[in-house]
């Protein structure tokens, strides 16, 4: 495996793509989420989940039962939705919690910022305290997380740095949309779930290659030869065009513009794969957000959020917009099934990639690659 992955951390010009059983075996998938989406700063959901203070929303990642909150300070917070007492589950639908986060097994309460302040009975009838049971101690396990472009990050592990030192050169470039984003709603958030492995929704996203065939539509007008790689290896890989062209309603008329922004981005959009699993795209009117949450080695579902300059933008508007980018993601769909079940080809090697077309997806592949060339060797550094 070792060497295999070696073929991969190649120049383009040599390397081969991620073996296979990074797409199909469930214990490489296993360790890879280990290695990459607990290590890293992996995207959990966005912070318009839980618009409100209160407002909580149960979600599983990889199998473990998180709680994202926005507590009563209006900060959003994500927990293991553990009770600290017997590992009852705390909330099992989204809700508002108007008072304290309540255990329905014996009743042991948190407050939103994850204290525990309530231990009912627990020294005995009547006996709300008990020696060894220190509340200061058993507040709700806090999961690491930062938000940026409304998107709640997560760093499971805790050992990856600071969000803003491994996303630095991000920030920057895309500086002039640190700004208010207003998620347009309902009618702009929806969902695909896709059989295929995350990682395939990731390389396609990361390359204009594919536009002449798969978006006719969106080529039709931004066109291969506009687009241009975005490459930052070991944090982002994409793509941008240099014509961007906006949506209207029916009386000829945008969304607003963001404030402030540069000539660049009168005409142009970037579209980049943060890695592991966030796939963001900025305009000079709206940008996007797509996490990729595993559903295990052979399916993901995509949660795809738009934003908009102001909170009350045109809700026909919004609708158009939506439907736009919700055909263009779905025309993707039968590529990343179909690399998927290619995947299963036992003599597939990883594939090959194009030196001129590819560079932003072999960049992906060598991050992957490296995590666990790192990962392994930590494990066996520490068997020894």
């Amino acid at each position: 495996m070792s060497d295999t992955l070696s073929a991969v951390r190649q120049p383009i010009e040599s390397a081969h793509g991620l073996p296979n059983a990074h797409y199909i075996d469930a214990a490489t998938h296993a360790e890879e989420n280990r290695a990459v989406l607990l290590n890293e700063w992996s995207g959990l959901a966005v912070a318009a989940d839980v618009p409100e203070p209160g407002d909580a929303v149960p979600i599983t990642f990889l199998g473990m039962p998180l709680l994202l909150i926005r507590d009563k300070s209006g900060a959003v917070r994500v927990f293991q939705n553990t009770c600290r007492h017997r590992g009852m589950i705390l909330v099992e639908t989204p809700r508002k919690i108007e008072g304290a986060i309540r255990c329905p097994y014996h009743s042991w309460c948190y407050a939103t910022d994850g204290k525990l302040v309530s231990t009912p009975h627990v020294g005995g009838p009547g006996q709300n305290k008990a020696e060894g049971i220190d509340r200061a101690l058993l507040g709700l396990i806090e999961i690491r997380s930062h938000v940026w472009m409304d998107v709640v990050w997560i760093n499971v592990s805790g050992t990856a740095p600071a969000f803003e030192e491994v996303h630095a050169e991000l920030l920057a470039r895309w500086a002039e949309f640190d700004k208010p984003l207003y998620h347009g709603g309902d009618d702009s958030r929806f969902q695909l779930d896709v059989n295929c492995n995350w990682k395939l929704a990731v390389e396609n996203y990361c390359e204009s290659y594919h536009l002449p065939w798969v978006h006719p539509g969106l080529n039709s007008y931004s066109r291969l030869e506009d687009h241009y790689h975005i490459e930052a290896p070991g944090a982002f890989s994409g793509q941008g065009t240099l014509v961007y062209r906006q949506v209207t309603n029916e009386d000829g008329h945008p969304f607003a513009d963001f404030e402030g922004l540069s000539d660049k981005w009168d005409t142009g959009a970037e579209y980049v794969a943060v890695y592991p699993n966030v796939l963001l795209g900025v305009h000079r009117d709206h940008t996007f957000a797509i996490v990729l949450v595993p559903q295990g080695p052979e399916r993901t579902v995509e949660n795809i959020h738009l934003y908009y300059a102001e909170p009350k933008s045109d809700s026909g508007l919004r609708q158009r917009n939506t439907q736009l980018w919700k055909t263009v993601f779905e025309e993707d769909v039968f590529v990343v099934e179909g690399m998927q079940r290619g995947r299963h080809a036992p003599l597939f090697d990883g594939g090959r990639f194009s030196p001129a077309m590819d560079g932003p997806t072999h960049l992906f592949h060598d991050w992957v690659a490296g995590r666990m060339q790192i990962w392994r060797a930590q494990q066996a550094q520490a068997a020894e």
